[in-house]
């Protein structure tokens, strides 16, 4: 893994590894996504929003396909997973309608911080961070200046803590039930300011 959050960190007496995924870990992260789609929206979303969010959310395997797509593991288990994209859609699953593989302008587009899980058992103990902060980092070498992501008010806190600002408060209906949504943006490479390192 790159500096900072880099090649792996300890968690306690836990060690966490991260590294690209490939198609042979969909078994395992699927039920992963499900899990915190479910869980960690609970405390904001009533029933109708989750099974709503299910159907505006989940894993682009076109990520995987780019290389762009990181799975973290703790002690060899999959904790979470997350990406980045040099392509124009912002967010949504392989099911959702709308999606755009349109190449990115780094000169002039922020690259695209997509399809970010964490699994329940594991949420806030810096899996979230790690994998933003290598996605980050990852697109910065291809020479974008600025990341964009579509936060959900779960993960809202993250992106606060990683530097991350609201560009605009939305819904999403297109399933017909209002999903509460931020447009969250920052600048991303070298002149970039560090933070959210302990969260």
């Amino acid at each position: 893994m790159i500096s900072g959050p880099g090649a792996g960190g300890i968690i306690g007496p836990m060690a966490m590894t991260s590294r690209l995924a490939t198609v042979a870990d969909l078994p395992a992260l699927l039920p992963l996504v499900d899990a915190a789609i479910e869980r960690l929206l609970t405390p904001w979303l009533d029933a109708e929003q989750i099974r709503a969010s299910r159907r505006i959310m989940g894993l682009d395997t076109r990520l995987i396909e780019d290389g762009t797509y990181v799975v973290v593991e703790i002690d060899g288990r999959p904790a979470g997973c997350g990406g980045w994209s040099r392509r124009t859609t912002l967010y949504g699953g392989d099911h959702t309608p709308g999606r755009d593989d349109a190449l990115l302008d780094p000169a002039t587009q922020p690259a695209r911080i997509r399809a970010m899980y964490t699994d329940p058992g594991f949420a806030r103990r810096g899996v979230g961070m790690l994998v933003l902060r290598r996605c980050e980092a990852a697109a910065a070498a291809e020479g974008f200046t600025r990341a964009e992501l579509m936060a959900t008010v779960a993960g809202r806190p993250l992106y606060e803590a990683a530097g991350y600002r609201v560009d605009e408060e939305l819904d999403d209906t297109s399933t017909g039930v209002r999903i509460p949504l931020a447009r969250m943006s920052r600048t991303i490479g070298p002149g970039a300011a560090a933070a959210g390192a302990s969260w």
